[in-house]
């Protein structure tokens, strides 16, 4: 605070989400400085001297989990040195047991060059990491809403940023298979969202308002993706109640949707999320199991929902619902991943 606004900025912006949003308020931390003669004088030492971690980086950290108390601790440049260098074991272990935050605290991966995907309370592996697939333990998919920067480029061209159609697709990929989804946009040098950015975020807000239901505490189905329509992916209710179907592209000219996984019954109703509440009409697809739905009644430009669209399937049969697994993940959800990553990465963090 002793440069610049002459404010502290990271204390600022804790206050304001802890007091006007119902979000969670973690810290990102590069334990990594390029240029840093501590830390290039322990490179050269081929990490035998621990000068710059023993000096800035572990103090820092404890400093900042002292004064702001996040709830996440987002690590990250670990990518040289092992994690004896960065005595992550140290940090953690004090973390867990003796910080501020010990009963409610979590972090991720990035603690040493060979802990990727292998000790944390939820994964981030690399950048972008999305399975596909449902994994045991919980993860994340960071990505970035400019392709090729997390910081802001003003040089960069309209092609270089992701579509929307392209970020909601990670997004229900990445929820759709027990992940969190954090996506950053980067501030201009002056501390604002671009435009860009900013019609990304509004985006994302106007769709999740219409299709929460199917996101906000949900969890997986037993199928994640369809068996016939690579197009869809599927959540179910905490309850089992109901089954919803993301389907990421409309087909152009159709009149029928087909879903080749849920097994249907008698009584199974199908409605879509954002259309007036009506049920859809539905027969039984050839086969064991899926169901065709008759959309030839729909008109997508009256729909409140845009770019991706959700199914609200009930009364399945009972053996085609899964039940949630009990186990430790972490506290984050969908609601906390999604608007907090844009303010997890809007400040890069660097005490």
């Amino acid at each position: 605070m002793d440069v610049g606004p002459k404010r502290d900025l990271v204390g600022e912006l804790a206050t304001a989400i802890r007091n006007r949003t119902n979000l969670v308020f973690g810290l990102y931390y590069s334990l990594f400085e390029w240029f840093n003669p501590l830390y290039l004088r322990d490179k050269s030492n081929n990490f035998t001297t621990q000068y710059y971690s023993k000096t800035k980086a572990i103090p820092e950290l404890k400093e900042a989990v002292e004064i702001y108390k996040p709830e996440i601790v987002w690590s990250d440049g670990e990518w040289e040195p092992r994690d004896t260098y960065w005595d992550s074991t140290g940090f953690l272990a004090w973390l867990y047991n003796d910080s501020p935050v010990k009963d409610t605290v979590v972090v991720n991966d990035r603690w040493g060059s060979e802990l990727l995907c292998k000790h944390g309370d939820f994964y981030t592996c690399l950048d972008c990491y999305n399975p596909g697939i449902l994994i045991e333990h919980k993860w994340e998919n960071c990505f970035t809403i400019d392709k090729s920067s997390w910081a802001y480029r003003p040089i960069a061209n309209i092609e270089d940023y992701m579509t929307i159609e392209e970020v909601l697709k990670q997004v229900v990929t990445t929820i759709n298979t027990g992940g969190n989804a954090l996506i950053n946009v980067g501030p201009n040098m002056h501390g604002k969202i671009p435009p860009i950015f900013q019609e990304r975020l509004r985006q994302m807000g106007s769709w999740v308002k219409v299709n929460g239901e199917g996101i906000y505490g949900s969890i997986p189905w037993k199928y994640q993706n369809d068996t016939i329509n690579s197009d869809v992916w599927y959540t179910s209710s905490n309850d089992g109640k109901f089954v919803y179907a993301f389907l990421l592209i409309w087909p152009k000219n159709t009149t029928e949707i087909i879903l080749g996984a849920p097994l249907s019954s008698s009584s199974t109703v199908v409605r879509l999320l954002g259309s007036n509440g009506d049920s859809l009409p539905w027969r039984v697809a050839s086969g064991t199991r899926g169901i065709v739905i008759d959309v030839s009644q729909v008109e997508l430009h009256l729909l409140q929902s845009r770019w991706a669209w959700v199914f609200k399937l009930e009364y399945l049969l009972p053996e085609d619902i899964i039940n949630p697994t009990p186990g430790r993940s972490s506290p984050l959800s969908f609601c906390t991943s999604l608007l907090f990553s844009a303010l997890l990465y809007l400040f890069y963090i660097e005490l």
